[in-house]
Order: C-alpha cells, then sequence, then structure tokens
C-alpha cells in the first residue's frame, strides 16, 4: 500500500480513486461472467486491488487460502440480490474486486 509509512503508492491513489459505491445490479454482469471477486469487511479493499494488479501472488494466496478474498458466491450473489446492501467495487482487469460495506 505504501512507498514508506506515510504516503500510498502511486498505485494505490489511482484505484482509490477508481473505487465507487456500486449497486447489485451493475455487478451482476461480471458474476455471471466469473469475474467477480468477494473481498472480506476487515480487508481493505484497495490494497487486495494493488496486491492483485502487481502480481502479489505470495499475499493474495494468503487471502485466497483464508477465504477472505473468493469469487464470487451464487449464495452471496442471491443474498446482495434480494438485501441490496452498501458496495463498493474497484475494477483489475479483468476482476472486479466487491465487497460490502455496513
Amino acid at each position: 500500500m505504501t512507498t514508506d509509512d506515510a504516503t500510498p503508492s502511486p498505485l494505490y491513489a489511482k484505484l482509490l480513486g477508481e473505487t465507487a459505491k456500486i449497486d447489485w445490479q451493475d455487478l451482476e454482469r461480471f458474476f455471471a461472467q466469473g469475474k467477480l471477486l468477494a473481498v472480506a469487511r476487515d480487508l481493505d479493499l484497495v490494497s487486495v486491488a494493488e496486491a492483485i494488479a502487481t502480481d502479489d501472488s505470495t499475499q493474495v494466496t494468503q487471502w485466497l487460502s483464508a477465504g477472505l478474498v473468493e469469487r464470487m458466491q451464487a449464495s452471496t450473489a442471491a443474498d446482495y440480490s434480494a438485501r441490496k446492501p452498501e458496495l463498493w467495487a474497484v475494477v483489475v482487469s479483468p476482476w472486479v474486486c466487491v465487497q460490502e460495506r455496513s
């Protein structure tokens, strides 16, 4: 995330600027294409996107193994469709990383 302890990396800043609130209906097509990644609430969505963009396979593998980042499951998609929670997303092509905010 940072180039030092206080300054975000240029990529982090770019991704942060591209992160936005989004409705589930706008994400459904990405889910149908298998390109939607669910990010656990306790992770920094932009840091996850940055790790994916920089191919930080060690960190991404740790998150995947822990279930903190995963391809969106059908049950989660159905839940989002029914509840319409506040969702935030950022694109790291070909993936769209999405996180529910409470």
